[in-house]
């Protein structure tokens, strides 16, 4: 299975950036992809922020890695942290 690989940033209201990627099954709507990023987003407790297409970048299309297989399969997504998100 081929992914989609989103590179995203948003901007912490304490300072700095949230840098991430949403990854996603390759046919996935782009509507969508911003609306996973908004639920990772909650799931931080970060909700009055939110991901929109100026945070939100196509990046590239890959082969599914095992590790993103569960999320992918169960709730249509998969977060890789990069920086900022902890």
């Amino acid at each position: 299975m081929e992914v989609a690989i989103f590179d995203t940033y948003v901007k912490r209201r304490e300072g700095g950036y949230m840098h991430f990627d949403i990854i996603v099954s390759a046919d996935t709507n782009y509507e969508n992809v911003l609306t996973f990023g908004n639920a990772y987003l909650k799931s931080k407790s970060i909700e009055k922020q939110s991901v929109s297409s100026r945070d939100c970048r196509f990046c590239h299309v890959q082969e599914m890695i095992p590790i993103w297989e569960q999320n992918i399969r169960q709730q249509g997504y998969h977060i890789y942290e990069m920086e900022g998100c902890r």
